[in-house]
């Protein structure tokens, strides 16, 4: 790997393409790709709602802040990271100033079609209107968000997002 390759950071709520463009993104570019929740999972041998549901929120955000703490003294990867990761200020200052970090965003409509087409479990939405609940949490979750550049990826195909990203990092 070369010297001095930022790494690239893609944040944002659920089922706003995170992964799937991560993916693109690193292959792109030629970088490690990073899926903290992936990462967590597999290091627990537990998924995430079963962290959640077996030891608390708590104990997932030390896992978070831990791994955070070790990516951000690596190079050339592009990490997606869970929808509240950079929420936190130590996370979001340790990933930062390692990188580029993006947030990519969609309206509650996209959002709310693309989680209904997605059998991946979404805790957070297990609730009677997710669409309703969407809504709360990227109003909860907004002021955090907008400290990021904004990727809009509604009406557009991982590929199309991908180049945007390409694009613009190439022109940093």
């Amino acid at each position: 790997m070369d010297k001095g390759k930022k790494n690239i950071v893609l944040t944002g709520f659920m089922a706003t393409g995170k992964t799937t463009v991560g993916k693109l993104l690193a292959a792109e570019l030629g970088y490690e790709f990073i899926d903290t929740d992936c990462v967590i999972e597999t290091r627990c041998g537990r998924s995430i709602p079963e962290i959640f549901r077996e030891s608390g929120e708590d104990v997932f955000r030390h896992l978070e802040a831990d791994l955070v703490l070790e990516l951000a003294e690596r190079e050339g990867l592009v990490i997606a990271t869970g929808g509240r990761l950079m929420l936190d200020p130590a996370n979001a200052a340790a990933l930062s100033g390692k990188g580029l970090v993006f947030c990519l965003t969609a309206t509650p409509d996209e959002i709310l079609s693309r989680v209904m087409n997605n059998q991946q479990s979404r805790p957070l939405l297990d609730v009677t209107e997710p669409g309703e609940r969407i809504i709360e949490l990227l109003e909860e979750r907004a002021e955090g968000y907008r400290r990021f550049y904004q990727v809009i990826t509604n009406d557009k195909s991982p590929e199309e997002i991908t180049r945007e990203l390409i694009d613009f990092i190439r022109a940093d």
